[in-house]
């Protein structure tokens, strides 16, 4: 029998990222998905191998969870590169979505297929059987409709497979995905449990913990501000809202097409033009370096007016919140813009991640301290005279 492997996945609107293990192993992949056909083009299978996987993949997947099942999808880094690339749309559900879950079921076969695990998992002829203890989690918009409870059953009970075709090292390997516990965060509180405790579930901002606070969390598709109080998400002022960056990303895309006849890939080279460190705001065009400030500026303090408006609304609605935290990767491509609003109008005591990698990161390692607490508490034997509890 295959043994089960912790993993927390978070399907984030730019990119997967997930964590195995004891953290022995992550992945990072853009979510970007492109219909393609069985026997996509390569210069030779002798150069196909010496390639990284993650920049080719290629893959069937097959899921009763699927409304379009035994598709054939580029994944990620191949994706981008397709003439018909999908990504999520804004105002769409992400416990709803068929991307959702092909980027999850991909991700997990490109784990369970690495040689470090062949221990683990059961291998007969060219078809892995992988057991997974799943933690991720769902906008709180989705968990207060009740949504996660879908999204758990139908990725429990069921096999999931993921085979790889034209895919570098791992061509004609098939991965079936059993899930042998899934576990669905709000992703307010598991920015909450990120903020005050270690990987050990041990508390390492005693000051914070019983502070009223606000987290905004700004995805791609949508923002949720959680707020916190007695250690606990208060559901009933915590509020979900379809307003991410998405938009604004794709209208500068527009924007610099029809300006400067400059076609950017994804979303993910608009990101990468207002984020990089060097050459911030400028694109090349026709050789020639190229400020695209006007464009970027306009539109993203328009997005950044709006979540101050939010931010502001909820504020008014829990007056006694001492602080409130901006997370995600929306968030990074705010900051300067909502700090500029904030010092100009209301001075709210606000706080933003200086390390990036920590704000990207964040829901991935919260949802790995919860499920990993989780597995640690369902194995522990009850102590004598002690009724175990869940």
């Amino acid at each position: 029998m295959s043994k089960t492997r912790i993993t927390a996945v978070d399907v984030g609107n730019d990119c997967v990222k997930a964590l195995f293990g004891k953290v022995d192993y992550e992945l990072y992949i853009p979510n970007v998905i492109a219909r393609d056909t069985e026997d996509r083009p390569v210069i030779g299978i002798e150069e196909l191998n010496d390639k990284d996987p993650l920049d080719g993949i290629h893959v069937r997947v097959h899921s009763p969870a699927l409304k379009d099942n035994n598709a054939i999808y580029r994944v990620g880094n191949l994706a981008t590169k397709s003439d018909n690339p999908s990504e999520l749309d804004p105002g769409s559900t992400k416990s709803e979505e068929d991307q959702t879950l092909v980027m999850l079921f991909t991700t997990l076969a490109l784990d369970a297929v690495r040689e470090e695990n062949s221990s683990i998992f059961k291998k007969i002829n060219n078809v892995i059987d992988a057991n997974y203890t799943l933690g991720t989690g769902l906008p709180l918009r989705e968990v207060k409709e009740g949504k996660d409870v879908g999204y758990r059953s139908q990725l429990l009970g069921s096999v999931h497979q993921v085979e790889f075709l034209v895919t570098p090292k791992y061509q004609g390997l098939k991965v079936n995905i059993k899930f042998d516990e899934v576990k669905v965060y709000p992703e307010g509180f598991a920015a909450f449990i990120n903020l005050v405790m270690d990987k050990d579930l041990k508390i390492i901002n005693r000051d914070l913990i019983d502070k009223q606070i606000l987290i905004q969390d700004i995805g791609g598709l949508s923002t949720d501000i959680a707020v916190i109080k007695n250690r606990n998400v208060d559901d009933d002022k915590a509020q979900g809202f379809n307003l991410g960056v998405s938009e604004s990303l794709e209208a500068i895309r527009e924007e610099i097409r029809k300006k400067h006849g400059v076609e950017l890939d994804s979303r993910r080279d608009v990101v990468d033009i207002i984020t990089r460190k060097n050459d911030r705001h400028h694109i090349m065009v026709k050789g020639s370096r190229t400020n695209v400030h006007d464009i970027t500026d306009r539109i993203l303090l328009e997005l950044a007016k709006k979540q101050y408006r939010h931010l502001r609304n909820v504020w008014q609605k829990n007056s006694q919140t001492e602080i409130c935290y901006f997370v995600g990767g929306g968030a990074i491509v705010l900051k300067d813009y909502i700090k500029m609003l904030n010092n100009s109008l209301d001075g709210y005591n606000i706080e933003f991640f200086e390390d990036e990698n920590e704000s990207i990161w964040m829901m991935a390692n919260a949802y790995y301290k919860l499920v990993s607490d989780f597995v640690r508490k369902t194995s522990e034997p009850p102590k004598k005279n002690e009724k175990q509890t869940v």
